[in-house]
């Protein structure tokens, strides 16, 4: 079940990416972070593997990096949808880098989704 979720997560992402335009970003393409995801979709341990996430609140790029691939479903996760999340480091919403990906796309956090961490590494910047 684990791959399977990782798998539907690669695909959603590598999809789901919006085009950017120069004045407004708009997150993260595909290929910024394919490298990750694409390790990470195949189930391989990718521990270090780098990556980038849009913080829409902060209009701002972080670097991160896979430290945990797969977490168990306890405590508090912050959606990450697309290489895309709401809030980030300075921002009362921010959990640390521990992310939940809804893989199986109902939009609740449960056993069908992805649970990782990857904490965001400042400063943030305005472009990719």
């Amino acid at each position: 079940m684990r791959l399977k979720a990782l798998l539907f997560f690669g695909l959603v992402v590598a999809m789901g990416a919006c085009d950017q335009d120069a004045a407004t970003p708009t997150g993260p393409s595909a290929t910024d972070i394919a490298p990750q995801l694409s390790k990470t979709a195949v189930g391989g341990r990718n521990h270090g593997a780098l990556g980038v996430v849009y913080v829409s609140s902060q209009g701002l790029y972080y670097d991160t990096f896979v430290s945990a691939d797969e977490l168990p479903m306890r405590g508090r996760f912050q959606l990450l949808d697309a290489g895309v999340t709401e809030f980030g480091p300075g921002d009362p919403g921010y959990l640390g880098g521990r992310w939940w990906i809804d893989a199986n796309g109902d939009g609740y956090q449960n056993e069908g989704d992805v649970f990782l961490l990857c904490p965001l590494l400042g400063p943030g910047r305005t472009t990719p």
